[in-house]
């Protein structure tokens, strides 16, 4: 076998272990603390890893994309409903796109 195909293998089953144990399993029933806090904390991990690279890479300029996060984290803060941050968080973000030029 190739090399490509064990690094394919294996990220397959980083990716996918964490998702199977809370599927047969109930995580209200795990007795081990630090297995417990660390399947409830994949989301905001996987969220993480997914947004962090997308806000320094948007519009070409890493503040503009540091600007849109900070703005979003703000509203977040500020209990702002789900999609009307997400809404003012892109119009922001493409505002700042637009000015720059």
């Amino acid at each position: 076998m190739s090399d490509y195909l064990f690094a394919i293998l294996g990220m397959s089953l980083a990716t996918q272990i964490p998702r199977l144990i809370p599927a047969f399993t109930k995580t209200e029933s795990l007795k081990d603390g630090f297995l417990k806090r660390f399947l409830d904390s994949i989301p905001l991990a996987a969220l993480g890893a997914l947004i962090v690279p997308g806000i320094f890479s948007v519009g070409g300029s890493i503040w503009i994309g540091l600007i849109g996060g900070l703005f979003s984290f703000f509203l977040a803060l500020k209990k702002m409903n789900l999609m009307l941050n997400i809404i003012l968080s892109t119009v922001l973000v493409s505002f700042l796109i637009y000015i720059r030029g």
